[in-house]
C-alpha cells in the first residue's frame, strides 16, 4: 500500500513503522490512524513477519494528537458526539489493534513521546529509548484528557500514583527517568538506537512464533483472569504447541548441540 502519513520497510522477519508526519513531530491526524490501522492488521495476518518496529521520523517518536486539526469539532451531530466518533474509529482502533496484537512489538523512542504517542509506546511490547528522548503526559497543559488510553495503561506500567503526578502536573521527564518509572525498557545513546532495535528484533524474529504468540496470548488475559483460569488457559495452550514442528525442532536442536531453526510449523 502507498501511505502518506506513515513508512514502511520489511526485511528478516522483521516490520519497520515509521510515523512520517516529522513537520509536527508526528503527531496523528484521522489519515495517519487509518494508516496504522491497516498496518496493524496486515502485520498480524501476515506469518512472514514475526516482530513490529514503531518509530517516529524526524526529532520525535510522537507529541499525540494533532491538536491544530479542526476535524473533531466537524464530526457529528453534536461537538460531543463528534469528539467520542473521531476517537472510536481513530486512536481508539489503533491502540486496540496494537494491544491485540499476539506477535512481539518494540517501540523505539528517539525524542519526544507524549500524551497519545506516549500511550502509544507503553503499548508495545518493549520500549527502548534514546539518550535525548523526553517522555511524559502534557494534555492537562492544553485542558485535554488521556483519553487515547492512557488512563488506563500509565496506572498500569508505572504505578497509579506516579500516573496522577504525571498527568495532573503535566510532567516531562528525560530518559533516564523515564527507565527509572519504568516507562521504558532500556536507554541507548541516540546514534545506537537502530541498531539496538534491530538486534532485538532479530533476537525475538528467532523464536518459535507459535510459542510466542500463545505465550503473550496468555500473559495478556492473565492480567485480568484468576490464577485457576490461567491454567486453564495454559492446558489449552500446550495442546496446541507441544504438538508443533517447532517443539520437536528445539528438542533436536538441543541433542544435536546447535542453534534452532523454528518455522512456525
Amino acid at each position: 500500500m502507498t501511505y502518506q502519513s506513515i513508512e514502511v520497510q520489511r526485511h528478516d522477519r522483521v516490520r519497520w513503522v515509521t510515523l512520517n508526519r516529522p513537520q509536527v513531530l508526528n503527531a496523528y491526524d484521522s489519515s495517519m490512524c487509518r494508516e496504522l490501522a491497516a498496518e496493524l492488521v496486515d502485520y498480524q495476518r501476515c506469518d512472514e513477519d514475526r516482530v513490529l518496529v514503531l518509530t517516529g521520523a524526524g526529532r520525535a517518536f510522537s507529541a499525540g494528537g494533532d491538536i491544530r486539526s479542526a476535524e473533531e469539532a466537524e464530526e457529528g451531530e453534536t461537538r460531543q458526539l463528534g469528539h467520542a466518533m473521531v476517537m472510536r474509529e481513530g486512536m481508539h482502533a489503533v491502540n486496540r489493534l496494537l494491544y491485540g496484537l499476539d506477535k512481539p512489538t518494540i517501540a523505539l523512542v528517539n525524542g519526544v513521546a507524549v500524551a497519545g504517542g506516549l500511550t502509544l509506546a507503553l503499548l508495545c511490547d518493549f520500549r527502548i529509548a534514546g539518550a535525548s528522548a523526553r517522555l511524559g503526559d502534557t494534555s492537562g497543559r492544553f485542558g485535554l484528557l488521556p483519553d487515547e488510553g492512557g488512563a488506563w495503561i500509565f496506572p498500569r506500567v508505572m504505578g497509579h500514583e506516579a500516573a496522577l503526578r504525571m498527568t495532573l502536573l503535566g510532567e516531562l521527564y528525560d530518559a533516564e527517568e523515564a527507565l527509572r518509572l519504568g516507562l521504558v525498557s532500556e536507554v541507548v545513546p541516540d546514534d545506537d538506537l537502530a541498531a539496538r532495535g534491530d538486534e532485538l528484533a532479530a533476537q525475538l524474529a528467532a523464536q518459535a512464533p507459535l510459542a510466542v504468540r500463545l505465550a503473550k496470548r496468555m500473559m495478556r488475559r492473565g492480567r485480568s483472569q484468576t490464577f485457576d483460569d490461567a491454567l486453564g488457559d495454559a492446558e489449552y495452550a500446550v495442546d496446541i504447541a507441544n504438538d508443533s514442528a517447532d517443539v520437536h525442532e528445539g528438542v533436536a536442536a538441543f541433542v544435536e548441540r546447535r542453534p534452532p531453526l523454528f518455522t512456525g510449523g
